[in-house]
């Protein structure tokens, strides 16, 4: 894990950060991203309890913590927008989301929060259809993906049309491994850290293909997932393309005995 922000990308004008060391104890290692164009600034999935304070020290050196624009939130989880209260309270950011979790995420936000709010907590969501669709920012725009499946059921992605990098969220994921602050350098041997998680998490080999189909008409110069090692350059992107197109994963796996009434007792 890296002590600094690792830049993924800087024009002088746009810049795309990406924070890799700032879950402690037993927290799931995970990414947080900024993404920062002139006097514009956004963060990607940026986490709980666990990341809330360090990220904003983190960040704070790049931008004005409370004139951010946005939060982009992939989906629900709390490893990715547990502390939305907190967003919420100290910026004036709009959060970005599914609108399938739009809905949830008050649940999220105790009423000693929103009684401080001039407006309700819908005010501050925006609500992305499932199409995707694209948000104005700075200069030019984020775009929303869909990529649902993969793995909640209101999944997006983000693609910076600038950078040519997209923020994969789950897919992609690897757990377990070392040096996760570097790119993939040796596919094959990376295989084993991402293999378990997606057989789990992503729900069916049809969704990843779809996917793919969608990315390869893409200008992606990086895939960026929210755990472990991202992938840089074009081999890389069509390996990982290729690879999680013949993946079987999630209900292809299901058989009759996944579905038993159990016998054990904890």
């Amino acid at each position: 894990m890296a002590a600094e922000p690792i830049v993924l990308f800087d024009d002088g004008h746009h810049k795309c950060l990406m924070f890799d060391s700032l879950v402690t104890g037993e927290g799931v290692q995970s990414n947080q991203f900024l993404i920062v164009d002139g006097k514009h600034e956004a963060l990607i999935d940026p986490g709980g309890d666990l990341t809330y304070t360090p990220l904003s020290v983190a960040a704070s050196r790049y931008m004005n913590i409370r004139d951010m624009d946005y939060v982009f939130a992939s989906h629900q989880d709390p490893d990715i927008i547990g502390a939305i209260d907190r967003w919420i309270v100290h910026t004036r950011a709009k959060i970005v989301t599914s609108r399938l979790w739009a809905r949830f995420l008050p649940h999220l936000v105790s009423s000693y929060v929103t009684n401080q709010l001039s407006g309700s907590v819908y005010d501050r969501i925006v609500s992305i259809p499932d199409a995707g669709a694209n948000v104005k920012f700075g200069d030019s725009f984020l775009q929303c993906l869909p990529a649902h499946f993969m793995h909640s059921v209101g999944n997006l992605q983000f693609y910076d049309p600038v950078s040519k990098i997209l923020f994969s969220g789950d897919l992609g994921a690897s757990l377990g491994g070392e040096d996760d602050h570097l790119p993939v350098k040796d596919f094959d041997k990376h295989i084993p850290s991402m293999i378990g998680f997606h057989r789990r998490y992503i729900a069916s080999q049809k969704v990843c293909r779809l996917w793919a189909n969608m990315v390869r008409e893409m200008d992606v110069a990086m895939i960026v997932p929210q755990h472990g090692k991202r992938f840089e350059g074009p081999v890389m992107v069509d390996r990982f393309l290729n690879w999680v197109s013949d993946m079987e994963c999630g209900i292809d796996l299901m058989t009759q005995d996944n579905y038993r009434r159990p016998v054990d007792y904890v």
